[in-house]
C-alpha cells in the first residue's frame, strides 16, 4: 500500500513536536511492515524512510497528491473533496461549530464519543528515539508537562498542589517564572523550577529523574502524550479525571482527582508505583508499531469504500464550560 501522509509543519521535528513525533514514527512503522509512505509537508522537510514532497497550502490538495498513492491520512479537515480514499487524525477539540469530516479519526475513546464516533487510534511513539531509561537511579522531583500558557492546562494548579506538600519539588517543562500571557503571574518559591520550552535530550534528562507527572488539565484531553512520554520513563500520572485520562491511567499507574489537597496527599505517595510497571504499560501499548496497525484497518477500510462513521462526527456537547472543575473553585 503506498500512504501520503499530509501535515503542515515540518519534520523531523526541531524541537517538542507533539504530533511530528507521532506521524514520523507511524510512518517508519508502516515502512518497516512494508508500505510505502510518502510525506505531503511543508518546504525543507526530510526523511531517511519516506519520500517527501513540499506541500504548498496555496495549491489544490488534489493537485499534489501522487497519482500512485493509495490512501491519503490528513492531519487537518480538509477544505476540498478527496479525491483519493482517505482518513483525518482529529488531534485537537474542535468547538460545536466546526465542521469535521465523516472519515474523522480521534485519539482517544472519550475524545471520539465527545463528537458521536467511535473511530479513534490512540497515539504510539517510536520509543527507539527516546533510549531506554534508568529505573534504578535516584528522583528528586515531580514534573508539569505541557504548554503552560495554556490555561486549560492548570500549570498553577500543578504549583499550588506541589507547595501543599512539605518539601516536594516541581519541574515545570514547557513554562517560565514571569508569566505576563496570563496577566502578571510570578512564582517566588525555590521549589518550583522552570525549563521553558524543552526538547531532545535534556526533556529525556528531566523526565529520567521525575517521581511523577503532575497534570490537572481542566479540559477533556484528546490524549496527552505528556502522559505516556511520563510513563515510558517510571513516572507515576497525578491528575484530573477529564477527557482520555481515566482510559489511560488506571490505579496501577497513578492518582486521578480534581481536589488540590487530595492528589497534593497522592505526589507524597510517588514511590508506592512500580516504575518498571509504568515503563512496559508505555512501552508496549503507546507504540507506533501498535498505532500502525490500528490505522491500516482504517486504511483497509476506507479503500473499500465505506466510511469510518455512520455521520459527520460534531461536537455532543452544547455551551461546554470553559474550565471543568479543579478544586471547586473557578481558575
Amino acid at each position: 500500500m503506498h500512504i501520503l501522509i499530509v501535515h503542515d509543519h515540518k519534520i523531523p521535528v526541531a524541537g517538542y513536536g507533539g504530533t511530528e513525533r507521532v506521524i514520523w514514527g507511524l510512518a517508519k512503522s508502516l515502512q518497516g511492515l512494508g508500505h510505502q509512505v510518502t510525506f505531503l509537508v511543508p518546504q525543507g522537510s526530510h526523511s531517511p524512510f519516506a519520500t517527501v514532497l513540499p506541500w504548498n497550502p496555496s495549491q489544490s490538495l488534489n493537485e499534489q497528491i501522487p497519482e500512485s498513492v493509495d490512501v491519503v491520512h490528513l492531519n487537518h479537515t480538509p477544505s476540498e473533496d478527496i479525491e483519493k480514499p482517505y482518513v483525518v487524525t482529529v488531534h485537537g477539540n474542535p468547538n460545536e461549530e466546526t465542521s469535521l469530516n465523516i472519515n474523522s479519526i480521534f485519539v482517544s475513546q472519550n475524545h471520539a464519543n465527545r463528537y458521536g464516533s467511535n473511530s479513534f487510534v490512540h497515539n504510539g511513539l517510536d520509543w527507539d528515539d527516546y533510549g531506554k531509561p534508568n529505573l534504578t537511579q535516584s528522583r528528586d522531583y515531580v514534573h508539569f508537562l505541557g504548554k503552560a500558557a495554556w490555561r486549560v492546562k492548570n500549570v498553577q494548579g500543578a504549583i499550588n498542589t506541589v507547595l501543599r506538600t512539605p518539601n516536594e519539588k516541581l519541574a515545570v517543562l514547557g513554562g517560565t517564572r514571569l508569566n505576563l500571557k496570563m496577566g502578571f503571574r510570578m512564582t517566588w518559591s525555590t521549589r518550583i523550577q522552570f525549563y521553558g520550552t524543552v526538547g531532545g535530550q535534556q526533556k529525556l534528562d528531566l523526565l529520567s529523574h521525575s517521581k511523577g507527572l503532575v497534570f490537572p488539565v481542566c479540559w477533556h484531553e484528546p490524549f496527552g502524550l505528556a502522559i505516556t512520554e511520563s510513563l515510558y520513563f517510571g513516572c507515576p500520572i497525578f491528575a484530573t479525571p477529564y477527557g482520555s485520562l481515566p482510559e489511560l491511567v488506571t490505579s496501577e499507574f497513578g492518582f486521578l482527582g480534581n481536589q488540590e489537597d487530595e492528589m497534593a496527599i497522592a505526589i507524597q505517595q510517588a514511590g508506592a508505583y512500580n516504575k518498571q510497571h509504568c515503563h512496559a504499560y508505555a512501552r508496549d501499548v503507546f507504540d507506533s508499531l501498535s498505532m500502525a496497525k490500528k490505522y491500516l484497518i482504517a486504511y483497509e477500510k476506507v479503500l473499500n469504500g465505506h466510511f469510518l462513521s455512520a455521520s459527520t462526527p460534531r461536537l455532543l456537547e452544547k455551551d461546554p464550560p470553559k474550565f471543568l472543575p479543579w478544586n471547586n473553585k473557578s481558575l
